[in-house]
């Protein structure tokens, strides 16, 4: 888990599972994976070359000094076009997990699914804003500085990553925000979202043979970039494609298949007192949802299955309240919800099974996160 810590006064970043902890954006942990420097080292092995030629008179030493910055100025351009879409999903009420940079892009990681296209499209345009902002901005601080010097090719350097991370985010494939856009467009068209990822993955596939095919033209005619445009383009064209293909994946597992009634999912409800026997309750739960009452007619639980049978194992008098597992808001589906919503509320919350209740609020069922992973599956092969 992210997490900072502070020790004697002093704060100390400490590793996590997505990478180096840098610091926190509202409550977002904004980190750096290992495979961060693996891409800035590639980008600085095949830039300096080009800083010799752009510079005749700069020496060895200046080149990959120079090379070295375009690399960190192109992480901090892919920073700050991830923090566009990270303030926007705030803004809008959408949880973000966690901002990612690695290799030789960033990921803005959100908790849920915008409901609404027009979110999904608020979104994924503000990043590529911020780069075309900051690009256009350092464009003109050019005409400040005097041309042909290290400071101008640092700012030309940074007006062309802003450029170059704006315009390529809007190529019209996912997962890029051109392929966001296009989703969202055919979403709010059709109606159907799922449409749009398809369309979109299409237009993945289409930006990814591009960028061979351009890496490739800068081989045959000798381009002076050549090498760097090979290394880049091969990388992300790989990025888009693993991209697509994951969006792909995620969108049939949050899609409700046709013809899948939740009633169909839904296993009976059983209501015991919470004082019950514990080994008397897990006898009764068998195919059946149990919601534990106390004496006062307040729900104290679901039944755990499998805390119920450890505690049964060693105490099996002791009260069955002791094995459940709390009802919370997020735990609770209604059974008219549409079932696009049901997936999506199951894959955000931490929890094995859902108390289903109707529209007057009364239990219909308990519904089990693998019966619902299973039933998916099924529909979906």
């Amino acid at each position: 888990m992210a997490a900072t810590s502070e020790h004697g006064g002093t704060r100390q970043a400490v590793r996590t599972d997505g990478g180096l902890l840098l610091f926190r954006v509202a409550g977002v942990p904004v980190l750096l994976a290992p495979s961060w420097w693996i891409g800035s080292l590639i980008v600085v092995v095949l830039y300096a070359p080009l800083v010799g030629r752009l510079l005749p008179d700069a020496s060895a030493a200046t080149s990959w000094l120079l090379a070295g910055a375009f690399a960190l100025l192109l992480g901090l351009s892919v920073l700050a076009h991830e923090l566009g879409h990270c303030l926007v999903a705030l803004r809008l009420g959408i949880p973000v997990r966690r901002l990612r940079l690695f290799l030789l892009g960033g990921l803005s990681e959100v908790a849920r699914t915008p409901k609404r296209p027009g979110d999904e499209g608020m979104v994924a345009a503000a990043g590529p804003a911020v780069s075309l902002l900051l690009g256009g901005f350092c464009g003109l601080l050019m005409f400040a500085v005097p041309p042909d010097g290290a400071v101008w090719l640092l700012v030309a350097e940074c007006a062309v990553a802003n450029l170059a991370v704006g315009v390529f985010n809007l190529l019209p494939g996912l997962p890029l925000d051109g392929g966001r856009l296009v989703r969202a467009g055919v979403w709010a068209v059709t109606g159907i979202r799922s449409k749009g990822t398809r369309a979109a993955v299409a237009g993945g596939a289409v930006v990814a043979a591009g960028l061979v095919v351009w890496a490739l033209w800068g081989l045959a005619t000798a381009s002076p970039d050549r090498w760097l445009r090979l290394g880049v383009c091969v990388v992300t064209a790989w990025f888009v494609i693993l991209g697509a293909r994951s969006e792909l994946a995620a969108d049939a597992r949050r899609t409700w298949p046709a013809g899948l009634v939740l009633e169909e999912l839904v296993r009976p409800v059983l209501q015991l007192p919470a004082e019950s026997p514990v080994s008397d309750a897990l006898a009764a739960s068998a195919g059946r949802g149990v919601v534990l009452v106390r004496a006062d007619g307040v729900a104290a639980g679901l039944l755990d299955v499998g805390a119920a049978e450890r505690l049964a194992g060693s105490s099996p008098h002791a009260p069955a309240e002791l094995a459940a597992e709390p009802i919370r808001a997020e735990t609770v589906l209604l059974a008219s919800e549409p079932g696009e919503d049901v997936v999506e509320r199951v894959r955000e919350t931490a929890a094995w099974q859902f108390l289903v209740v109707d529209d007057e609020g009364r239990p219909a069922g308990v519904l089990r996160r693998d019966d619902l992973r299973a039933a998916l599956n099924r529909r979906t092969r």
